[in-house]
């Protein structure tokens, strides 16, 4: 495993390693990366693992210029959902893994990749070679000879960003691409950052779960263990949070037994989600729980106005600031996308704009087409001692969290209308969901209205919308994610409807790789299912068949 004499040669070095085993390897590597002055620039290790939770999982490191991937699936399943370029290759432990994989290293390999080997068949052998892999004599190596055309590289595009929105999505993007070198000029219409949804005084972060483990399910696993790490990773820089876990009640008992078979199908590690019959779930909570519950142990509550804080203090000089610019035009001036206030300004321009104001992106041209909606959402505070003193986060159809400044949040309400006040209904309705799940018909009775109304961003498909918008209006036949046109470096960090705290960082970290040209943290499926074209892609599918 001797790379590091060609890993001079390239600016980002990736390498896949197909047994993780107890990290020893990556940890050879790391040491040997951070004390070789001839060391690239960014590395990145990819590698397969044996874990209890299935997919790929990106786990931060000390260093932002170093990624650690690990993925969980058969080796050539693994390969056949991974988005990078890969430099150096280690096979070991494969014999019994087929040779389907060698096809799949050939398409991902680097002309000039090595290969070093140990204890493949003769037919592992043979199916790299054929897929294009010329090995050395007598040796376990190979080095990887390309077939394809290879395209002439373009003019580098100069690392610079406009982030239009400085809630959690805007946020996390300035902070992402800071962390790789980029300068970024942040635009925000209020005089200060996290003004609209991610205004909350508490919001949740937690997994979802499915009997099938579906997209959603899937996005949902590997988001919120990104997130939780990444949260410990900035909370130097005062994120209010606590990790005090999120208990979550099943419906009913149809509802239920359909999370007995997710328990009884799944085995997830008891940290990760455990399923709790009624007699615990009533001991921990206190109050009768007589379908029984999941508890998630590494489920939080977070102010999200203390996350963007944080992230954006952490881009340090990198980040140039326009807080209270009001309402801008966005204007392509030669290779450049200009944003300009109402008064003619220019504040900033730049090659590359980031679309992450939420609801705000439906009065953007660049964003017509997006099928994005705008969902009230009223949570009611109750003070400090009018509810129950409970550890964790309670949730079923609405949510409870711990006493945050003196105040309890439960909601939040689902409205389809634009009304900004808070109103007694949608405080009634929060306060039945809260008194059915706890059994008590007289909690909040004669409260005050306190709270807060935000207007959640959201896709018909509740997926969140990340990378290259779409050009709608451009003609031509589309049968691909691939073959719909884009607006040229327009891109979007949209539609995270209330799960803001949960996606923002792997979202923003997906775009900051597709930006930045690394390896993708998320599996090919799930990148496509995020992809912002879709929608359209869909829409003229059925205008086709129609």
């Amino acid at each position: 495993m001797n790379w590091q004499s060609m890993w001079s040669e390239r600016a980002h070095f990736v390498i896949f390693d197909a047994a993780y085993g107890d990290g020893a390897a990556f940890q050879k590597t790391l040491h040997a990366w951070r004390n070789d002055p001839q060391r690239p620039a960014r590395l990145h290790y990819i590698a397969l693992a044996n874990d209890a939770l299935s997919g790929y999982r990106r786990m931060p490191q000390i260093e932002d210029a170093v990624t650690l991937d690990l993925l969980t699936a058969p080796l050539d399943a693994a390969l056949e959902q991974l988005t990078a370029r890969l430099d150096a290759i280690w096979l070991h432990d494969v014999r019994d893994a087929g040779t389907r994989f060698a096809h799949a290293l050939g398409k991902l390999a680097a002309p000039g990749a090595l290969l070093d080997a140990e204890g493949l068949t003769h037919m592992q052998t043979e199916a790299l070679a054929h897929a294009g892999f010329a090995w050395e004599p007598g040796a376990q190596r190979a080095v990887y000879a390309s077939r394809r055309p290879q395209a002439e590289a373009g003019a580098p595009r100069a690392r610079h960003a406009i982030v239009i929105g400085a809630g959690l999505a805007g946020a996390a993007a300035c902070e992402r691409l800071c962390a790789r070198g980029w300068k970024v000029t942040l635009i925000e219409r209020h005089a200060q950052p996290a003004r609209e949804a991610s205004g909350n005084l508490a919001g949740i972060s937690m997994p979802l779960l499915s009997k099938d483990d579906n997209l959603m399910t899937r996005l949902s696993r590997a988001a919120f263990l990104y997130a939780q790490a990444y949260w410990d990773r900035v909370s130097e820089n005062s994120i209010e949070r606590a990790r005090c876990g999120v208990l979550q009640l099943a419906r009913d008992p149809a509802h239920a037994e359909v999370q007995r078979a997710i328990a009884a199908g799944r085995a997830y590690p008891p940290d990760f989600a455990e399923w709790l019959e009624a007699p615990a779930a009533t001991e921990l909570l206190g109050s009768p729980a007589p379908d029984g519950a999941w508890l998630f142990r590494q489920g939080c509550w977070i102010r999200p106005a203390s996350a963007c804080g944080a992230m954006l203090t952490a881009c340090g000089e990198a980040l140039v600031r326009h807080f209270g610019a009001g309402t801008v035009t966005l204007d392509k001036r030669g290779a450049d996308w200009c944003a300009i206030d109402a008064a003619g300004e220019v504040l900033a321009r730049a090659p590359v704009l980031v679309l992450a104001n939420g609801t705000g992106a439906a009065d953007v041209p660049l964003a017509a087409g997006l099928p994005l909606a705008a969902v009230r959402g009223q949570v009611t505070h109750l003070a400090e001692g009018s509810a129950p003193v409970l550890p964790f986060v309670l949730c079923r159809e609405a949510y409870l969290t711990p006493a945050v400044g003196g105040l309890h949040s439960l909601g939040a309400s689902y409205d389809d209308d634009a009304d900004p006040a808070l109103r007694q209904l949608s405080q009634d309705e929060n306060l039945a969901k809260i008194r059915t799940m706890l059994g008590d018909p007289t909690l909040g009775r004669d409260a005050p209205l306190l709270g807060r109304v935000g207007f959640r961003c959201v896709a018909p498909d509740r997926m969140p919308l990340v990378g290259a918008l779409p050009d709608p209006d451009a003609a031509g036949r589309i049968e691909r994610l691939r073959d719909v046109p884009r607006h040229e470096g327009v891109y979007g960090l949209l539609g995270y409807a209330s799960r803001g705290l949960t996606w923002a960082p792997l979202a923003a970290e997906l775009l900051a790789a597709q930006l930045n040209g690394e390896p993708l943290p998320l599996e090919a499926d799930l990148v496509a299912a995020l992809d912002p074209a879709r929608f359209l892609l869909r829409e003229r599918r059925r205008g086709e068949v129609g």
